[in-house]
């Protein structure tokens, strides 16, 4: 088939525009994918967003720790951190864990490094729903601990959980709420 000039042109006009279209949809179809990337990250990848911003993430140098004593009558007290946050060291199974104090939380969170310390088996996906976070599910494992101590009073076969991602433990009220009293004194808080 023979094609006259004119057509020639009104053809390759025709082909540079549908190309033009094409690779317009998928530069704007590429920059879409990697903006929602960026914004649908994970409970765990949020969690250890957040570790990282308060300065918590115990691998980082100058570890978060605020100094915890015995006084003569059993108490423990607390010193605060740099960061703002209370920080003790327990003995989590016999192996010590520098865990964060919250009293807003109701139990044990571990991360996987001191749950292995503590001689705890976890699996290793470990994507059970243990919690929420507020990108979504947050996964790890149920656990039982044979004992937790801090300070002087020890406390017997605590429920927990290990967290699937972050390098913060922390200590909640399954374990605070055996005291008789949890109090802040400005810098200070003294666990009876």
């Amino acid at each position: 088939m023979f094609l006259y000039p004119e057509r020639v042109s009104q053809w390759a006009m025709g082909r540079t525009f549908i190309l033009l279209i094409l690779g317009f949809g998928f530069f704007t179809s590429m920059l879409t994918t990697c903006v929602s990337r960026i914004h649908s990250r994970s409970g765990d990848e949020l969690f250890n967003e957040r570790v990282r911003e308060a300065h918590l993430d115990s691998r980082a140098e100058g570890r978060p720790s605020g100094g915890s004593s015995i006084s003569d009558d059993g108490s423990v007290e607390i010193q605060r951190s740099s960061d703002g946050h209370f920080y003790a060291d327990v003995q989590i199974n016999g192996a010590p864990v520098h865990a964060l104090i919250d009293t807003g939380a109701t139990g044990v969170a571990l991360s996987r490094d001191d749950a292995r310390s503590a001689g705890l088996a976890t699996s290793i996906g470990m994507n059970d729903v243990v919690g929420e976070g507020a990108d979504g599910d947050v996964r790890g494992e149920y656990v039982r601990l044979d004992r937790i101590s801090v300070g002087q009073k020890t406390v017997e076969d605590v429920p927990a959980v290990v967290l699937n991602s972050g390098q913060l433990s922390l200590l909640g009220q399954s374990v605070l709420s055996k005291f008789d009293s949890v109090e802040i004194h400005g810098d200070t808080m003294v666990l009876r």
